[in-house]
């Protein structure tokens, strides 16, 4: 019996950790050029919010060095690890707990607040743990953006591919994931006080890491993906051959939306 409640990708399975190397690949770099340009520096403070791994954490306690301090934050820290340094790895709830730290510099999360039931208490913690002048950095998907796994639907492979990917949506909404955060970002900035906001959006469209993403993905939920009659199990593994076999090799991701904003001082 598969259960139809909680987050639809558990953090415990062993998917999990594909997934994240994936989406380092993929997205880590749009990221740390958006943290770059914001000026982390030597001995800047920061919350990395449901921070999954331990990559973007990493990244920034190499930019704020000794005399700085980030927090990493999840409702799973197993793939996190220790702290070390001026990285603190805790346990934390961002939607039912305040701030673990306050008069930060920044404030960071990425594909997290999409899933967390109580986003208006989350964001209100988030803006709250600033300093003024600090930074909050938001990075969601938006698949209304772009909602095709294969733009260029040119076969059967591809058609199969973008319907298993609708019914991933459908199952996604169901556990009351927001799917047009991303293009709401900026505005939802602006409206708590923020200043000097600005977003942009990037998404990959071809690739090594989006076939190991998708093919991680597809394997942790296939069992829900038959459940709810999006696919058989004959048609879920058809999907997952044509990925190996490479018989998909332009795979897109939904658009990544990252927008910041700076606290007023």
């Amino acid at each position: 019996m598969v259960s139809d409640e909680g987050y639809l990708l558990d953090n415990q399975q062993a998917q999990a950790g594909i997934r994240f190397r994936a989406l380092a690949v993929l997205f880590d770099p749009s990221t740390f050029r958006h943290l770059a340009d914001l000026g982390v520096a030597p001995g800047w403070r920061c919350w990395e919010v449901g921070a999954g791994g331990r990559g973007v954490p990493a990244w920034l306690a190499g930019r704020v060095g000794a005399d700085g301090l980030v927090v990493a934050t999840d409702i799973d820290t197993a793939w996190l690890g220790e702290s070390d340094g001026p990285l603190q790895v805790r346990r934390h709830d961002v939607g039912l707990e305040g701030p673990p730290a306050d008069g930060l510099d920044l404030v960071h999360a990425r594909l997290v607040l999409a899933h967390v039931p109580r986003r208006e208490q989350a964001l209100t913690s988030m803006i709250s743990a600033l300093r003024p002048g600090g930074w909050l950095l938001l990075e969601e998907a938006d698949p209304g953006l772009q909602p095709l796994l294969c733009p260029d639907e040119h076969g059967p492979a591809e058609r199969l591919a973008n319907r298993l990917r609708r019914g991933f949506r459908t199952l996604m909404a169901g556990r009351d994931a927001d799917l047009a955060l991303g293009r709401t970002l900026p505005r939802l900035l602006r409206e708590r006080g923020l200043d000097d906001v600005a977003a942009d959006a990037y998404f990959p469209i071809s690739g090594p890491a989006c076939t190991a993403l998708e093919i991680a993905t597809v394997e942790q939920i296939r069992e829900r993906l038959v459940a709810g009659g999006v696919a058989t199990a004959a048609e879920v593994e058809e999907h997952l051959d044509n990925l190996a076999a490479g018989r998909l090799p332009d795979l897109a991701t939904s658009p990544l939306v990252s927008a910041w904003g700076r606290r007023r001082r």
